[in-house]
């Protein structure tokens, strides 16, 4: 929330408690983000391609599936990298 600015090499990665259905908002939030919502097993199951930012009112975006870990970047950017659902995450 409230970032001018997110280099093309960096993200915001949470990590929920229990994997679940996690919906995020974009209120106070400066800049259009792609929002990726991945499984336990690592795997992609829904991207909010290019979410915008919002004023008073701001609904939910709501992945629909269960997820425990959730990634925003630079909206375009899931785009750009040829992300999908079904792809599998690496972490090092």
């Amino acid at each position: 929330m409230n970032r001018e600015h997110l280099d093309n090499d960096q993200g915001m990665w949470f990590i929920h408690e229990v994997e679940s259905s996690h919906p995020f908002w974009m209120k106070n939030t400066l800049i259009p983000l792609d929002i990726i919502w991945i499984n336990k097993d690592l795997e992609i199951v829904y991207i909010a391609h290019n979410a915008q930012p919002c004023g008073e009112t701001c609904p939910s975006i709501n992945p629909g599936v269960a997820a425990l870990y959730t990634l925003e970047i630079n909206g375009g950017l899931a785009s750009s990298f040829d992300f999908a659902k079904g792809d599998t995450v690496i972490i090092k």
